[in-house]
């Protein structure tokens, strides 16, 4: 490979994984083949397989296809006024960003949606002109309209899609008002300031986001070529991953998923969809949440959306909750999954009380707490002991 193509390929592979355009020059030690081993014990029971009940396509309103799936509760745990839990993934990632949260509500009785949005996951690919925030919003408004016609809902947006659900708010508010009991935005941001920053800074950053999509229209030409590559730049990839995904150690199952999905997202799709992004600016859409029970979640090393984009969607909805978790990054519900579910299956909880009671959520105290997740910080402690247990 000439130098000139290696150069390519170190830079495709960091302007993936950052979810954005930047490359990745950077120096880091690798961990160990006895760490890796041992941090597999961090991996979830039964991986990241999961098998929906149903999947349908659903027609935007332009004419692109939406993949769509469906989970069902078992009816014996299912309830007639039980809300649909409808999960909207982020920027780069896919549906499957959500797989240890859908499987452990549906297990709770709850009905659940997810949808790749237009030009990820398995969903048709759109016109630039049309990867937009706002057609996120109508497309979401199209699902809804189909597999859900009726009923509670409860929202979930992570990233980008926590951007998707404000801007449905913003064009379809009485879809909010009448129907939506509770909604969670996580590691987002309503926007109001230059957005692609990746953790370099505002100066650094607002270079980077003007340089992002015409660097990443050149990867584009190179597409085919750099996936055929991409194993050659495995650590790389692996390294950037961990760096822009998670704040603490996640075993390499979970690395190399969320490489997969980052890295199976055309250069193409992220250049188009970046201009949308860092022009974002939905706050006034919030206003559409007030009287809703409201979460919202950050990590404290997010990179991508740090601490204080969350605090201003707290600052914008009255009685929202505010949970920060400690040694937590961007892809916060691969990362530490049990908290993040606990925290969405307690929402829906007081959506249905609050609901349920005539509860005035706007005229509740402001709720923040700061979390660690514990039991990971066990698990880690315990698996970093039988690695050095069997380092030779």
């Amino acid at each position: 490979m000439s130098p000139r193509q290696n150069t390519v390929l170190g830079l495709g592979l960091g302007l993936a994984a950052a979810g954005a355009a930047t490359a990745a020059g950077v120096a880091a030690e690798r961990v160990t083949k006895t760490r890796r081993r041992a941090l597999l014990t961090l991996t979830p029971e039964g991986l990241y397989d999961h098998k929906p009940d149903k999947e349908l396509v659903v027609v935007a309103t332009d004419g692109v296809p939406l993949h769509v799936e469906v989970d069902e509760p078992d009816p014996a745990a299912a309830h007639p006024d039980h809300p649909t839990i409808v999960f909207s993934h982020g920027y780069t990632l896919s549906l499957k960003a959500w797989v240890l949260q859908r499987r452990a509500l549906v297990q709770a009785g709850y009905r659940v949606v997810l949808w790749d949005q237009r030009s990820h996951g398995q969903s048709e690919r759109g016109s630039r002109d049309s990867c937009t925030i706002e057609q996120l919003g109508r497309d979401l408004h199209s699902v809804i309209s189909e597999v859900v016609p009726e009923g509670r809902l409860v929202l979930v947006g992570h990233s980008m899609g926590g951007m998707t659900v404000m801007a449905l708010a913003d064009q379809f508010p009485d879809l909010i008002r009448e129907r939506v009991i509770a909604a969670a935005f996580v590691a987002t941001s309503a926007g109001g300031r230059n957005m692609v920053t990746l953790g370099f800074g505002q100066f650094l950053g607002r270079a980077l986001g003007r340089l992002g999509p015409r660097l990443l229209d050149q990867l584009g030409t190179r597409q085919e070529w750099l996936n055929s590559v991409r194993h050659l730049g495995r650590d790389l990839e692996d390294f950037i991953v961990e760096r822009w995904s998670f704040a603490s150690p996640v075993s390499p199952a979970a690395v190399r998923y969320t490489g997969d999905m980052i890295f199976r997202t055309p250069f193409t799709v992220m250049s188009d969809f970046l201009p949308s992004i860092d022009l974002h600016d939905k706050r006034d859409a919030l206003a559409q949440f007030h009287g809703i029970e409201t979460l919202v979640v950050n990590g404290t090393q997010d990179l991508l959306t740090p601490p204080d984009h969350s605090e201003e969607i707290v600052r914008l909805v009255p009685g929202a909750e505010h949970v920060v978790i400690n040694e937590a990054g961007h892809i916060i519900m691969l990362e530490h999954p049990e908290v993040v579910t606990g925290l969405l299956l307690s929402l829906v909880e007081r959506g249905l009380r609050a609901a349920d009671e005539g509860v005035r959520v706007e005229r509740k105290p402001r709720v923040r707490r700061t979390l660690t997740d514990v039991a990971k910080r066990r698990k880690v402690a315990r698996a970093r002991g039988r690695g050095r247990h069997e380092a030779p």
